[in-house]
């Protein structure tokens, strides 16, 4: 006689104490659209979107963003009918998993995505010391992470209310970079030839030794990957059922049509060789350079941001479940932030950092 797998209606977890119920004081706006389009227009648009098309030539270009896109829609499409027909609470895409399949399934999806969103907080911070390195050249790379790192798990250690705050000066900034990019004129009046089709060069990293559709792929991915970041705040949602399908949604289709723009603007801007060795082509090419710069360091630390605001409380809520061993230590909160989680959350980063490549994070994000 074999025993039924227990759902999570069925297995009774007592609450822990300090794991008391998060004040719900988010909207869609505040809490889902904008910190997920916050953190899918990220480090991968600004520094890797024309070295993609320079690859794989618009049509390529346009696959891959297709493809990429069709994937994480699909992903956000089921969250969200889910989402609309379940009682959500904190722990995001976990927690709905969770209360639709049961903790076994939910525990999962739910580590990989964890460890995800964790390593993804070290990829935005290494796009924004590109950024930053690219307007102060002297600075040493691994201070700059360090800093940046620092400062961001700071903000998120002390409220996810400061760091959503914060995400409407940035974008607001973000707007006005790629309007400078999108509005330059001379770029849509430039006889540059559009190459349809790659030859898949490569990059510096690696001498231009050749790479494939599928590298290529791989390197693009993560910037379609952010749309668990208002699904992550769910325990804090006014109306999460609402919220979380209008808020997902709508940010991945605004990204999508602004992915597109840029890979057409792309391929408008350069040669397949200029767009493959210059990783700041599109500050080069804009309007003005510095609001560019600006709205990568803007867009990559609201990235960092977000991801390191929603990461801990996905591990809180496994801690939580009984998921993880020291479930109860990780689940602990204090004025509803998973604070401990957040220490273990930055120990995972500082790890991501220490591989000091952006191209290496990518592809395990993926």
């Amino acid at each position: 006689m074999t025993t039924p797998i227990a759902t999570s209606d069925q297995r009774a977890v007592p609450p822990l104490p300090g794991f008391p119920s998060e004040p719900r004081t988010f909207g869609t706006f505040a809490g889902v659209f904008a910190p997920t389009l916050l953190t899918i227009l990220g480090v991968i648009m600004y520094l890797r979107l024309p070295w993609v098309v320079g690859n794989a030539g618009l049509l390529g270009g346009l696959a891959i963003i297709g493809l990429a896109v069709g994937i994480t829609a699909a992903t956000g499409l089921s969250l969200s009918s889910i989402a609309t027909n379940t009682r959500i609470g904190a722990g995001g895409p976990y927690a709905i998993i969770s209360k639709s399949l049961g903790f076994e399934i939910g525990g999962s999806v739910g580590v990989p995505l964890y460890l995800s969103q964790a390593l993804v907080v070290a990829m935005y911070i290494f796009g924004l010391r590109e950024g930053w390195n690219w307007i102060f050249p002297a600075h040493p790379p691994i201070l700059v992470d360090l800093i940046a790192f620092a400062t961001i798990i700071g903000i998120a250690y002390v409220s996810a209310d400061l760091a959503f705050r914060i995400q409407y000066v940035i974008l607001a900034i973000i707007i006005a970079s790629l309007v400078a990019v999108l509005g330059n004129l001379g770029v849509w009046n430039s006889g540059t030839a559009i190459h349809l089709v790659g030859d898949y060069q490569g990059g510096p990293e690696d001498g231009f030794s050749g790479t494939t559709f599928w590298a290529v792929f791989a390197v693009f991915f993560p910037a379609a990957t952010g749309i668990m970041a208002g699904a992550n705040m769910s325990g804090e949602l006014r109306n999460p059922r609402k919220s979380i399908p209008l808020g997902t949604l709508s940010a991945i289709g605004i990204s999508t049509v602004i992915y597109v723009a840029l890979a057409v603007w792309s391929a408008k801007a350069a040669d397949p060789g200029m767009l493959t060795s210059n990783y700041t082509i599109m500050a080069d090419r804009s309007l003005w350079a510095p609001l560019v710069i600006a709205g990568l360091l803007g867009a990559t630390f609201s990235s960092a941001l977000s991801s390191l605001v929603g990461a801990p409380r996905i591990l809180a809520a496994l801690g939580r479940d009984r998921i993880l061993p020291g479930g109860p230590w990780l689940s602990v909160t204090h004025g509803g932030e998973p604070r401990r989680a957040m220490l273990v959350t930055g120990v995972i980063v500082l790890a991501g950092l220490m591989t000091r490549d952006l191209n290496a994070i990518a592809p395990l994000i993926t």
